[in-house]
């Protein structure tokens, strides 16, 4: 149900091959992050440095890069975008495609020289397959055993060397052997709304979209919560509702009404982020209350609302998570309209007089 959101960051099979034409392609293309691309940047530049000068030692391929944070921030464009200022090839898998480990030696004996080897949700790569990336990682070649038992065996099989790029969405599921691997690890943030305009205008100019006033991109860029994936979505919104609604003019009363029109509000809230709210706010009167009850009374599983719908609202300070369970903030009753009893915190000092 998630996937089906508009302000759900993650990405359908349909966005992924429309948001390609949208992707920048260098680092100079590349908006916001501002602290992480110039870290990435240093470090491609003196990789190109040392390929040039013949040091072999320093190595003439970027060290192993892993990127984390929420969705639709970029982590995959971010990879493509390494890949092509290190001017090598970008060979890109996942972590649920490579069920055994023959699949990663088929990835790695196909890099040449310098190549990136992308895998996305790499906290999802199966155990079996880790103990392959190991040595692949450190030393270039692959162990791999053959038969069993006494007439068991280990052929090594070189491989060129690479760069491995992992993007995860819970490094926290990473494995410590796995993780201490990466000498480069970056964190990926939420964007500012400055840099979200950017992205839209951007991505109006490549859409073809006729031109916008500056509040209609303002608004698009406030309701998209942060991420560039929901930002061009609703922009795709907007441009269907602006063709038929509005000849195709886009001004702040269009982007008003079609946003309007798909229940997205001032804060990028949709109707099920505002149905978690309310729950909250009357059947359990702000809370505290367990994630499992209120995904029972939703008739929603809790994990969609873990790790789908609670980020923003933590983001933005209208959700408490305490040991006794989800709790309401002042900030999110007075946007829902709603008064909230406060419930007296009574120490036990206080019980005594």
């Amino acid at each position: 149900m998630a996937a089906e959101r508009l302000i759900s960051p993650t990405e359908t099979p349909e966005e992924s091959r429309v948001n390609w034409a949208l992707r920048p392609e260098s680092f100079d293309e590349y908006v916001g992050q501002g602290e992480l691309i110039e870290r990435l940047s240093i470090s491609v530049q003196a990789v190109a440095e040392r390929k040039a000068a013949g040091d072999a030692i320093g190595g003439a391929h970027l060290e192993h890069l892993l990127l984390h944070g929420p969705p639709g921030l970029g982590k995959t464009t971010l990879a493509h975008v390494v890949a092509r200022e290190l001017g090598t090839r970008v060979h890109t898998t996942s972590g649920p495609a490579l069920g055994k480990g023959t699949d990663l030696v088929s990835a790695l004996t196909r890099l040449g020289p310098g190549d990136v080897l992308f895998i996305d949700e790499i906290h999802r790569l199966p155990a079996p397959v880790e103990e392959f990336i190991y040595p692949a990682m450190e030393d270039f070649r692959i162990d791999v055993c053959l038969d069993s038992g006494l007439n068991a065996r280990t052929v090594q099989i070189k491989c060129e060397p690479f760069t491995l790029i992992g993007a995860t969405t819970r490094a926290g599921l990473l494995s410590a052997p796995l993780r201490s691997r990466f000498g480069l690890v970056h964190h990926l943030r939420y964007y500012e709304v400055d840099d979200l305009f950017s992205i839209v205008e951007r991505s109006a100019g490549l859409m073809g979209i006729g031109p916008a006033d500056d509040n209609a991109v303002e608004i698009i860029a406030k309701r998209s919560r942060g991420t560039p994936r929901i930002a061009n979505r609703l922009l795709r919104r907007v441009r269907d509702y602006a063709q038929v609604k509005a000849n195709g003019q886009i001004s702040a009363l269009v982007v008003e009404d079609a946003l309007a029109l798909e229940g997205v509000d001032h804060l990028g809230l949709d109707e099920l982020d505002r149905t978690y709210l309310r729950i909250i706010a009357t059947t359990y009167k702000g809370g505290p209350v367990g994630l499992e009850t209120v995904a029972a009374t939703m008739n929603e599983d809790s994990g969609t609302l873990e790790d789908v719908v609670e980020p923003y609202l933590l983001q933005i300070g209208f959700l408490a998570r305490t040991r006794r369970g989800r709790a309401l903030t002042a900030a999110a009753a007075d946007h829902l309209g709603i008064r909230l009893e406060i419930k007296p915190i009574v120490t036990s000092e206080a019980s005594l007089f």
